[in-house]
């Protein structure tokens, strides 16, 4: 059978593919924003151990779990073809593993420690079998780079839902599911997101359809497919860039807590909340819930865990909405010249944050809408550009190593988040932040807005260079997606 070069995705499909991305996320930002937060302050488990436990765990999972899963997905032959069984096969392991890792049983101290890792470790087995092959799914459902832009923008959007349940309203849905008890919070959110991610990663599963055949039949080596990699120069700027942006993600998303609760001034936070009528706001709803006999919504009382909130979800908010124009300001431009572009006047309005005095409230969630709008232009470019990086590879080579290359790319997503978590940890320790004071120094505070602005701008900034460097501009996406076209016109099922 003829494969046709016109791929387009239907809505249905573009929303199913979604849903997979919406369900991993439930896990994943939990992951990364809370999982710190329950092991210390719900599993009882000491900070330094917890620090050991993720960094150990992480390091096994980016380097070992990962290219091995590329190397068994870009190899795995089924009816259902390479990628979506993988999906099918983790849908309940990864919500049974989600459930015990967050899970806290009532076992010694030593024992803990065993639990949490071993935990910690299947969970990122089991993601890393389920998120690598979806993943590289979206290099195969179609051969338009314009309809793989459209595609990105649904997932993230997906994204940004679930980035949005998990840092603004979890604390809350865990008050309201554990009647107070964090631990059996905790406990029943999990319970809720895999029965939803299960639901989800099966409704991906059938919804979607691979479409992008291999042009050769031969086959390659485990060494060739490498070789192969290290020869494709917009493949190493791509896991560059993908390190340097989760060092980044990984340090200001972590940072952000310690700003609020060190440096903004709480009366001015409080009276900011207060004037903007999100107080009242949090009122209406609790009249509303109470007056049906449904139990109050449980928002943080304190001003800087409240506003701490709320400016996430601005921030999360502006960036679907910088989604949404992505496909549009990409297909004229370049997904390059979109990134690059986007990524630089974004990292200009995290910069800014060093500078905002105290008080100055609105200021940093003004900063925010607009960091979060030209970041939220560069999200689903990310993964787009590294689809295209497979088409280069197959263009030049006569060889598609979809999964190997997206596992590489995943590698570079693990080990940016684990530097950056690692870096913040140190710029803390560098510049003496304790704990137990109820007022930092001035040195400490001044390290914390540093870590927010300068530091986690750097990482933004080097990528925005090396972009100067990736070869696959606008015009070039148009080159590789007619000659593969005209190829796999004769490549048969």
């Amino acid at each position: 059978m003829t494969q046709l070069p016109a791929q387009k995705l239907s809505v249905v499909e573009k929303i199913g593919y979604s849903l997979g991305d919406l369900s991993a996320n439930l896990i994943f930002q939990t992951l990364v924003t809370f999982l710190a937060f329950f092991y210390t302050d719900v599993f009882g488990i000491p900070a330094g151990t917890a620090s050991f436990i993720m960094f150990s765990a992480g390091m096994i999972g980016a380097f070992v779990f990962t290219p091995i899963m590329g190397f068994i997905a870009d190899r795995t032959k089924t009816r259902w073809g390479k990628f979506r069984p993988w999906i099918l096969w983790t849908a309940i392991p990864f919500g049974i593993i989600a459930l015990l890792a967050f899970s806290t049983p009532d076992l010694e101290q030593d024992q803990k420690v065993i639990y949490a890792w071993v935990t910690y470790l299947l969970l990122l087995a089991v993601y890393a079998a389920n998120n690598l092959p979806y993943s590289a799914l979206s290099g195969v459902l179609t051969g338009s780079m314009a309809e793989r832009n459209s595609l990105s923008a649904y997932r993230f959007v997906a994204v940004m839902l679930a980035q949005f349940i998990i840092q603004v309203l979890l604390l809350p849905i865990v008050l309201m599911l554990g009647n107070g008890d964090k631990a059996e919070g905790f406990h029943n959110a999990m319970i809720l997101f895999a029965s939803v991610g299960i639901v989800f990663f099966l409704i991906t599963f059938i919804t979607t359809k691979e479409r992008i055949l291999p042009i050769t039949e031969e086959k390659s080596s485990v060494l060739q497919d490498i070789q192969d990699l290290f020869k494709n120069l917009p493949w190493l700027i791509m896991l560059i860039v993908t390190v340097l942006v989760f060092i980044n993600l990984s340090l200001k998303g972590g940072a952000y807590i310690y700003y609020f609760e060190n440096y903004l001034d709480e009366n001015a936070l409080a009276t900011f909340l207060n004037d903007m009528g999100f107080n009242g706001f949090i009122a209406g709803i609790n009249a509303t819930l109470t007056s049906v006999g449904i139990a109050e919504f449980k928002w943080p009382a304190d001003a800087a865990t409240s506003a701490f909130g709320l400016f996430n979800g601005c921030g999360i908010i502006m960036q679907i909405i910088g989604i949404c124009f992505s496909k549009q300001v990409a297909d004229r431009f370049g997904k390059r010249n979109t990134f690059g572009a986007a990524l630089l006047v974004s990292t200009l309005f995290l910069f800014a944050f060093n500078y905002f005095p105290s008080d100055a409230i609105g200021l940093c969630f003004i900063s925010q809408v607009l960091h979060g709008f030209f970041y939220g232009l560069t999200v689903p470019l990310l993964w787009a550009m590294i689809a295209d990086v497979a088409d280069y590879s197959e263009w030049k080579n006569n060889r598609r190593a979809t999964a190997i290359i997206f596992s590489a790319m995943l590698v570079g997503l693990k080990a940016g988040l684990s530097i950056g978590g690692s870096l913040l940890a140190g710029i803390l320790a560098f510049y003496h932040y304790d704990a137990s004071l109820a007022v930092q120094s001035m040195e400490t505070i001044g390290g914390i807005k540093a870590a927010i602005s300068i530091y986690a701008s750097i990482p933004f900034f080097l990528a925005v260079a090396c972009l100067c460097l990736y070869s696959i501009n606008k015009k070039t996406e148009t080159q590789i997606e007619t000659e593969l076209n005209e190829r796999r016109k004769f490549v048969g099922r």
